[in-house]
């Protein structure tokens, strides 16, 4: 996925246009154009301003993983948790941990009846 690519998808997400966002970040609407439609990239200052707009790191505009067990879905995730309030995110964390049990459970149950677990 292209920055532009990335960018266009956190304005959706947002629902915020164009317009709003170049102005947001006081830059031309033709040059945020241009980084959506991938015809040019923005210069570091600019980058790091998206960045900070959006609550998302530098590589997951740039679709870059520096870690390699780092993938898109993990920096998505991140990006979306640094949206919520704080109540949401203790939330989000109660759930997260109410599917590491749930899937302890499955493990224990397919063990316990000679199973794949992948098979569950």
């Amino acid at each position: 996925m292209k920055f532009g690519d990335v960018l266009r998808e956190l304005l959706e997400e947002q629902n915020l246009s164009q317009k709003q966002l170049a102005r947001d970040l006081n830059i031309s609407a033709s040059a945020l154009g241009n980084y959506i439609r991938n015809n040019r990239e923005p210069d570091f200052e600019i980058l790091k301003k998206i960045a900070r707009y959006f609550c998302v790191s530098t590589d997951f505009l740039l679709n870059y993983q520096a870690v390699p067990y780092s993938d898109y879905r993990d920096q998505k995730l991140l990006q979306i948790f640094h949206s919520l309030t704080d109540e949401q995110k203790d939330l989000f964390i109660e759930q997260g941990k109410l599917f590491i049990r749930s899937n302890s459970r499955k493990k224990e149950k397919s063990s316990h009846l000679g199973l794949d677990s992948r098979a569950l």
